[in-house]
């Protein structure tokens, strides 16, 4: 091989190795609303799964979001309304962090992950503020979420374990009755150490 045509593969071997390297810099897209199969893969649960009466419910926009809206009611020892994926394995390690772009309407939200084991109102969450009527990216760090069950913190859960993550949602239950509404544009992973 000549010192040129030597040159030549270094230079592309070089390159496309720093290609892959930016490849796995990005966040990874775990949920966009593109597709005509967006909704499918949501679902609402609200608190009349407890006797409560809040509305919560969802649609894919024309702007190719997902559109969280209701009225939060405390009624019958209700509280929350929520909206959350099925079952589904999101493929999150150690270390990562959840990225959201969200439009709210200045309440705080939750985002919650689900286990892959049937405990009855038990979740991992975090909070996600909002600013009205305002578009955020959200960053909200695997360590940061906390153990909860009917709204309350469980202390002694441990950490959240990402490979047992089966389901992803976003939750209000600020105990303030009246409407509600809450886009998400996309939800990304980004990798431990980006």
């Amino acid at each position: 091989m000549t010192g040129r045509n030597c040159f030549l593969v270094t230079s592309v071997t070089l390159l496309l190795s720093g290609a892959v390297l930016m490849a796995d810099d990005q966040p990874r897209v775990l949920f966009e609303f593109a597709g005509a199969d967006a909704a499918k893969q949501w679902q609402a649960v609200n608190d009349g799964v407890m006797g409560g009466v809040s509305e919560g419910t969802f649609k894919i926009t024309d702007k190719k979001t997902l559109e969280f809206s209701g009225i939060l009611s405390l009624e019958n020892n209700g509280g929350f309304a929520s909206v959350r994926t099925k079952a589904q394995n999101l493929g999150l390690a150690k270390g990562d962090t959840l990225v959201a772009r969200v439009r709210g309407d200045g309440r705080v939200y939750s985002m919650n992950l689900y286990l892959n084991k049937p405990l009855t109102a038990f979740s991992y969450r975090a909070a996600v503020p909002t600013k009205k009527d305002e578009w955020i990216e959200v960053k909200v760090p695997l360590d940061t979420f906390e153990a909860s069950s009917f709204g309350r913190v469980v202390k002694d859960a441990g950490a959240v374990k990402p490979d047992e993550v089966a389901a992803l949602g976003f939750l209000l239950g600020d105990k303030k009755a009246g409407a509600f509404k809450l886009e998400v544009e996309w939800v990304k992973v980004e990798r431990a150490g980006r």
